[in-house]
């Protein structure tokens, strides 16, 4: 069987590798499993959700437009603008805003659209945080770029130092995938971070993929966007695709349905790719997702849940593991000290699931993996389960 090459350079996927290390350990029988390895949303989405796709039933015999229908991309443009506080215009529905089934395809479609065979008369390369989302490894590497994994380490501010990345990697960047909040870390870009990184796009010639599906999830201040960014710098959003999901927003997983926003020569270019291999949004979830943008009341809850279960951390860890409250996102990023050694221990000793940071990471020139102490914990349970499992987890580690 001939299967392409690149695929193999890929790695082991991150769950692959989890579900091998710990299939050959029995937890303990007394203990109620928990898992917190992945950021699986647990709480119950809103009832709009299912009233606005029961009144949307008569539209499952249509195939669905794959630009999207014109009542979802006005609900995305308006509230990405009041999100955002843009100037009225900046996004319009028809030329900056595109459906998704759900932003992981997105993201990696990315790669397909923005590397070319060469840039600077050499392989292109793909930047990425490291720690990373497995989905930006796999779209830069089946694209046929060369995977450049810039350190998001505490030292760093858990984002990539933007003066360390060399001139002659810059030449020859085809695409900068960015995470903010960063997942697994919960670190936020400030305006001034994400204006830079566009400055550098713009200098260099690269596409900025910047994955903000945590950005509605987050502690105290809610975090700055690229559009944001990009129209306090004036000018079309260019060289700039923003990716947002109602996944974490409205505990709706299962809905896949996202969007990418931003350059409008871009999301001309994404139509034409995803018009050849993309998966169209059915109407009927549309229709909802339209209806769970426009409602804010359900996200200020879904955000205050999360943040009664960071207070039940900051209890049950006070301070250990170098936790620390993160800006955004639902994930607790713990030193352990060997992060596969604790997965093993607390889900043999603890029956709880967490996921080692090796597995997210890559190894530098040094051998060193920025995520080699860590292991990230998601809080997606309801918040007793969370102070319960975090308890555990303090006695194991501690043990």
């Amino acid at each position: 069987m001939t299967i392409n090459p690149r695929l193999d350079g890929l790695g082991e996927y991150t769950f692959t590798q989890l579900n091998q290390l710990l299939a050959p350990i029995a937890p303990r029988a007394n203990e109620t499993p928990v898992v917190m390895s992945i950021g699986d949303p647990l709480h119950e989405p809103p009832a709009l959700l299912h009233e606005t796709v029961m009144q949307n039933a008569r539209f499952w015999n249509k195939y669905p437009p794959m630009a999207g229908t014109p009542e979802f991309r006005a609900a995305v443009a308006a509230w990405l603008t009041r999100r955002y506080r843009l100037p009225p215009g900046y996004v319009t529905p028809g030329r900056h805003v595109l459906p998704l089934a759900g932003t992981k395809e997105g993201l990696f479609l990315t790669s397909l659209l923005a590397v070319p065979e060469k840039k600077a008369g050499q392989r292109p390369v793909v930047l990425l945080p490291n720690p990373y989302y497995v989905c930006y490894q796999g779209g830069g590497g089946m694209s046929g770029a060369e995977p450049v994994h810039l350190d998001a380490s505490a030292e760093t501010g858990f984002l990539p130092d933007l003066d360390a990345i060399p001139r002659a990697i810059l030449e020859r960047t085809a695409l900068f995938y960015l995470c903010s909040p960063s997942n697994p870390q919960g670190a936020c870009a400030s305006l001034d971070y994400l204006k830079r990184v566009l400055g550098l796009a713009r200098e260099y010639d690269f596409v900025v993929a910047l994955d903000e599906c945590y950005a509605e999830i987050y502690d105290k201040a809610p975090p700055v966007g690229g559009l944001e960014a990009a129209a306090s710098l004036g000018g079309e959003p260019e060289k700039l695709l923003v990716f947002h999901s109602l996944s974490k927003r409205s505990s709706a997983a299962g809905l896949r349905s996202g969007f990418v926003a931003g350059d409008p020569e871009l999301i001309a270019g994404f139509l034409r790719l995803r018009n050849y291999g993309g998966c169209q949004v059915p109407i009927a979830i549309q229709a909802a997702a339209a209806a769970l943008w426009s409602d804010e009341a359900h996200a200020i809850e879904n955000r205050e849940r999360y943040r009664r279960k960071i207070d039940a951390a900051a209890d049950a860890l006070k301070g250990r593991f170098g936790f620390y409250r993160p800006e955004g996102g639902f994930f607790l990023w713990l030193d352990v000290g060997d992060g596969v050694a604790a997965a093993e221990k607390l889900w043999r000793e603890a029956a709880i699931r967490t996921l080692p940071g090796r597995y997210m990471a890559q190894p530098d020139a040094r051998g060193r993996n920025p995520g080699e102490r860590y292991i990230r914990v998601a809080l997606v349970h309801d918040e007793a389960t969370v102070a319960a499992a975090l308890a555990r987890m303090v006695r194991v580690l501690q043990g």
